[in-house]
């Protein structure tokens, strides 16, 4: 493997300074929590909550949005071997029920439990939550928000790629549904053709119909 260039290694070093700090405090486990699918007007809110068992990778941790498709799907495969994650997926139903706000708490609260639930005498443990953006959750450990954390922190860039595969994976499965809707290219979002297509033909069973465009 060549070594890494100084931009690289001070990258790495970054993503590191969140859960270094925590350590030095004396947290046994360090969950990191992201989520994906706040903004599209169809498809669920999907969370994911993240504790790694190491931090060396192969392949490349970095927030979701800056990886392409082939990338995510590597560090995906190596995160889900080298991490004790939980994943949450809260349908558009409950988004329209009690909004999207809640609902992305929701997923992220289910995240961190489905992630507890697998760990034995977890009371014993000196936990601490890291969370991307400014998500207040009511958790039974101490927890902080970090604006933009899957860009300064590898725990929760980890988790924003277990979020943001797991949802992708789940619009390719309702395109072939609802292939008229063109969900394997936009994946939901509002661009300009899913805007189109909604005044041609209006909303599907999955389109959020609290969503203004829906």
């Amino acid at each position: 493997m060549p070594p890494r260039s100084k931009a690289r290694e001070k990258k790495f070093k970054d993503l590191l300074s969140y859960e270094r700090r925590l350590k030095r405090a004396g947290c046994d486990l360090i969950i990191g929590v992201d989520e994906a699918g706040r903004g599209p007007l169809a498809g669920p809110v999907v969370a994911a909550a993240v504790a790694l068992k190491t931090t060396h990778f192969k392949n490349r941790i970095d927030d979701s949005k800056k990886l392409n498709f082939k990338s995510r799907e590597q560090a995906f495969g190596e995160i889900i071997k080298k991490s004790i994650f939980g994943v949450s997926v809260v349908s558009e139903k409950t988004i329209d029920r009690i909004n999207i706000l809640r609902a992305t708490r929701k997923a992220m609260h289910q995240a961190v439990t489905s992630l507890t639930d697998k760990i034995r005498d977890i009371s014993s443990l000196n936990i601490h939550v890291i969370v991307d953006g400014n998500m207040a959750l009511d958790l039974d450990w101490p927890s902080t928000d970090i604006v933009k954390g899957d860009a300064k922190s590898k725990s929760i860039a980890s988790a924003s790629i277990l979020a943001k595969v797991t949802r992708d994976r789940i619009m390719l499965k309702y395109d072939a549904v609802y292939p008229e809707y063109g969900f394997a290219r936009h994946k939901g979002y509002p661009t300009e053709a899913h805007r189109d297509i909604l005044k041609k033909i209006g909303p599907s069973a999955i389109h959020r119909k609290s969503f203004c465009c829906v």
